[in-house]
């Protein structure tokens, strides 16, 4: 660990932090341009032997960027994008953000630094930063943003240059330190560990949007709302909008442990989605398992649900947009099972369905996000720790889906349960409004 490193976990205050050299070099969790080929024709792309962990150079900070000591960070499904080198490699993203010119050349690199969660502490500031200061307690926001595009000012989402940080740019959150817009900076929620922080920003945020925003599905009190995975990362986030909101959370998952936690962040109805049979794309196996679904909710809850929460893509999106209610809303942020969404359009144009598209969260939104999480009203869904040297194993266990919620990844943190500056709230909201899927577990342990 280098001595500003090593300042920043003994919680020295700004002016030292400020006389101490940034190094120029730091460790990280990366791919390398020279492996992206290493998975062609191979069946299991085992991300253990591409993402590695050690020493990049340290890039030059922009007038509109901060350097973040990173103490904790979160696995991602879009680092086992990266680390499998699929849809495409992340390279072709940062050789065509290079091609800009100026700043944004730093960030073709032949190494491509992974993550896109951190919580830390400012240690630099670009010279046109405003409202942040050296020794903030920060969590980062995922949108990276170009505040010159028009449409960024309507919304962040909506600008052409609107980027996932550390997926499709450099300098990620997986690593020592972390480069940053200053548009991504929120306050640390202080009541909550480093793990526990770091783990929120992408997943809450995007559920947040999805459901609460006015451009997602616009979730209001009374509304039926299946989630698919919702004892996942994203999953879990919405359960508890949905159960905060005054709607009624449905949840699907796929194994008893799954069913428990899904339960007890608040979904009224459990299904597991062994129960629906075969599920896939075909459009008999669509039917079969929608109308298996359709008919198990109307039992339980008396109607189909108004918005179905859908992340899962390819294998589930026909049956998410059979099972949804008559001008009801499915709402879409991912499709880790495959691309190729396939539906039965009967179903959407003659009921009336309605489906919205939706990536990330503008800075608004992840400011509201913050807000609530900050105010102890949503938890944080971190399952598990590894340090950053088990970043790979880490990517491994999201790869094959044998987490549950939230992978935390203790990056400078020396170990689990650091970080707590209001202990008064932690105590007054407990263990459900800290990280609920933690509890009883053993705290810092990987597996």
């Amino acid at each position: 660990m280098d001595a500003l490193a090593e300042a920043v976990v003994a919680g020295e205050p700004a002016d030292v932090l400020e006389r101490i050299p940034v190094p120029d070099a730091y460790t990280a969790a990366h791919t390398r341009v020279q492996d992206a080929g290493m998975f062609r024709g191979v069946e299991d792309k085992d991300v253990r032997k591409s993402l590695r962990v050690g020493e990049v150079p340290m890039p030059e900070l922009a007038p509109d960027e901060a350097l973040v000591a990173v103490m904790a960070s979160a696995m991602n499904y879009n680092t086992v994008w990266s680390a499998i080198f699929e849809p495409l490699p992340t390279f072709a993203f940062l050789k065509s953000f290079g091609r800009q010119g100026g700043w944004a050349t730093r960030h073709d690199q032949p190494h491509h630094v992974l993550g896109s969660d951190a919580s830390g502490v400012i240690v630099r500031l670009g010279s046109g930063v405003r409202n942040w200061k050296v020794g903030d307690r920060v969590v980062v926001a995922t949108n990276y943003v170009d505040d010159q595009d028009p449409a960024t000012h309507a919304d962040g989402m909506l600008g052409g240059d609107q980027r996932a940080w550390g997926f499709e740019t450099n300098f990620g959150g997986l690593a020592h330190y972390a480069v940053v817009r200053a548009s991504q900076l929120l306050a640390k929620p202080e009541h909550l560990t480093w793990e526990e922080a770091a783990c929120n920003p992408l997943c809450a945020a995007t559920a947040y949007r999805m459901l609460v925003s006015d451009r997602g599905a616009n979730m209001k009190q009374g509304d039926l709302v299946l989630i698919w995975g919702a004892a996942g990362g994203l999953g879990g986030y919405a359960v508890q909008f949905a159960r905060n909101g005054g709607a009624t959370p449905i949840g699907i998952v796929s194994s008893d442990r799954k069913a428990e936690i899904a339960r007890d962040l608040g979904c009224e109805l459990v299904i597991d989605r062994r129960e629906l049979g075969r599920i896939g794309s075909d459009p008999d196996v669509v039917q079969s398992a929608g109308k298996k679904l359709g008919k198990i909710i109307r039992r339980e809850c008396g109607e189909d649900p108004n918005i179905v929460f859908e992340h899962v893509g390819q294998a589930t999106f026909g049956i998410s947009v059979f099972v949804a209610a008559r001008g009801g809303t499915v709402v879409t942020c991912g499709s880790s099972t495959g691309y190729d969404h396939r539906f039965d359009n009967r179903y959407l144009w003659m009921r009336l369905k309605r489906i919205i598209g939706s990536h990330g969260a503008n800075l608004q939104e992840q400011w509201e996000t913050n807000r609530l999480v900050r105010r102890g009203k949503v938890a944080s869904m971190l399952s598990a720790v590894y340090p950053l040297a088990e970043a790979p194993e880490a990517a491994r266990g999201v790869q094959l889906n044998e987490h549950i919620g939230k992978v935390g990844v203790l990056c400078l943190a020396p170990r689990a349960g650091l970080g707590v500056a209001d202990a008064a709230l932690r105590e007054r909201v407990g263990a459900r409004g800290t990280a609920p899927l933690m509890v009883g577990g053993p705290l810092g342990a990987g597996r």
